[in-house]
């Protein structure tokens, strides 16, 4: 007997994405458990925040600089074959694609755009009471207001958007059979399912250790520099 996990299944997802993946989401959930237990616990909410920026960066360059399925020409449709996606897509067609198909293409565009406003504006933001961001001090009090506004706002966007994420997950591996949460985990997908002609070789970790180590090296810079925030009064 052959074995099934070379003969069937080809690498679609390197390691890098996959990491990225699941170390946003465990991010993300940090930063609201932590914003929930009250400010107090300020400090892990910024280290959560940081993930965030550091990880949306990183995949933001991934898209262009990663192998072949995480960059985003090779996966970005045009509006028309997405539309046209999405009605094959009611109608029940069978269609699968080697990475991310249309519609989750644009989700992930959507939501990497949302993460990166909402890490970023929390950077400059505060509470009014007690805490700062980071970068505060490069900002006016009155503009850190208006971007401590625009991170709460999208907190409703990014839960929607994060609904509709593992709605369609779901939609895919009850109806669609295709196990998309598999895939994110192993980096594998069905051969018989997709283009075995495009699998990659290489999950290129030593590129992807470099960009990390240098998006950390110009946060812990950026924040190292920033002007210490004065006493200013609410009242």
């Amino acid at each position: 007997m052959t074995d099934n996990k070379d003969t069937s299944t080809i690498e679609v997802w390197d390691l890098p994405v996959r990491l990225f993946h699941w170390l946003l989401v465990l991010a993300v959930l940090g930063a609201y458990i932590s914003h929930e237990a009250g400010i107090e616990y300020f400090i892990y909410h910024l280290w959560c925040g940081y993930a965030v920026v550091i990880l949306v960066s990183f995949r933001i360059l991934w898209g262009v600089l990663g192998t072949y399925h995480a960059r985003f020409w090779n996966f970005l449709k045009k509006p028309t074959h997405t539309i046209r996606y999405g009605i094959d897509l009611v109608n029940n067609k069978e269609t699968h694609y080697t990475g991310h198909n249309p519609l989750g293409a644009w989700m992930v565009i959507m939501l990497l755009i949302a993460l990166l406003a909402q890490g970023i504006t929390g950077l400059f933001g505060n509470d009014e009471i007690l805490n700062f961001g980071p970068l505060y001090g490069y900002v006016s009090n009155e503009f850190s207001l208006k971007l401590t506004s625009i991170h709460r706002q999208l907190f409703d966007l990014l839960v929607a958007a994060v609904a509709i994420h593992v709605l369609a997950v779901t939609f895919h591996l009850v109806i669609k059979k295709e196990n998309l949460i598999r895939a994110m985990l192993t980096g594998r997908k069905p051969r018989n399912q997709v283009n075995s002609s495009v699998e990659i070789q290489s999950s290129r970790l030593w590129l992807a250790a470099l960009l990390v180590l240098g998006l950390c090296a110009a946060l812990v810079w950026l924040v190292g520099h920033a002007p210490k925030p004065e006493p200013i009064s609410f009242l």
